[in-house]
């Protein structure tokens, strides 16, 4: 708990510094997440480090090298994708990316002229290339469409359910939610957590209305996306809680004292990010089609 209250207000704050120096710099010239870019890079690729932990436990044994540079591969299409401003284009690079990795792992794989294990590692480059790389990539696509404040501002709910649900569920949690998967989560917790991101959501964009001169979305789709984005963080959670479990561990890392390693700390966002975006993108269209 101290750990967790004496570094939350960090991260927090690092979280905002990033985003300011993203927006800073994109007007100043810089392509738009570019600075976002750097430092998902970096994350990820302390991610991979994790991954391959989790792989280890369950007997996979993959380099370094080879993790990070199918994470690096995923992170750099979505950044690289939107900016070719060709559908066809953009598909064929994604693609590409994939059998990069795939061939890479392969020949890493047969480095010692045998067979014996070449589909875990193959298995393991192609996760990290999505889980790490496509799916944490997101992040990068939702900033090509809109401000980094935006962004923020989904990351603030989410997280915010995170705050809530870990409180709630210390103060009052007994039934437990899924026990065999994650035992410290209980009903009360996301209940409270549900609560907290809704109040955080509709208060962001009255926030947002009042500083930046216009509404990212209706207060109504605050109210939703509280309920939506807290339900899909947990579920990611959960999600990272399935590889730890069946690898017999229970954080994936100790990079981050009292929250675990780093795919601890992004694991929620990995879900909801993409919903968050289609989600932005039906308001936009529904205001056009009424407008």
């Amino acid at each position: 708990m101290r750990e967790r209250l004496l570094l939350g207000p960090v991260l927090i704050a690092v979280l905002v510094a990033i985003a300011w120096l993203d927006e800073w710099s994109s007007v100043h010239g810089l392509p738009n997440g570019s600075i976002l870019f750097v430092c998902m890079v970096l994350i990820a690729l302390m991610g991979a480090g994790e991954l391959r932990t989790i792989l280890l436990a369950k007997s996979v044994e993959v380099a370094p090298w080879v993790l990070q540079v199918a994470a690096a591969a995923g992170l750099a299409v979505c950044w690289l994708a939107p900016r070719l401003h060709d559908g066809l284009y953009s598909t064929a690079l994604v693609g590409a990316a994939g059998v990069g990795v795939l061939g890479v792992s392969m020949l890493w794989a047969l480095r010692k002229k045998a067979a014996q294990g070449v589909i875990g590692v193959c298995g393991g480059a192609l996760l990290s290339f999505v889980y790490l790389g496509l799916m944490f990539g997101f992040v990068l696509l939702f900033r090509h469409a809109h401000s980094t404040w935006a962004l923020l501002w989904v990351l603030l709910v989410i997280k915010s359910c995170d705050i809530g649900a870990y409180f709630t569920g210390k103060a009052v949690g007994k039934h437990k939610l899924i026990p065999w998967l994650s035992p410290g989560k209980t009903w009360e917790g996301l209940v409270g957590g549900i609560v907290l991101a809704v109040i955080v959501a509709v208060l962001g964009l009255m926030g947002f209305r009042s500083a930046l001169g216009y509404a990212l979305a209706p207060l109504w789709f605050g109210a939703a996306a509280g309920v939506v984005f807290s339900v899909l963080g947990q579920a990611g959670d959960l999600m990272a809680s399935a590889f730890k479990r069946d690898a017999g561990l229970k954080d994936s890392g100790h990079a981050l004292p009292g929250f675990g390693g780093v795919l601890d700390v992004i694991d929620s966002p990995l879900l909801v990010v993409p919903v968050a975006f289609w989600g932005l993108r039906l308001v936009e269209w529904l205001a056009g089609a009424t407008g």
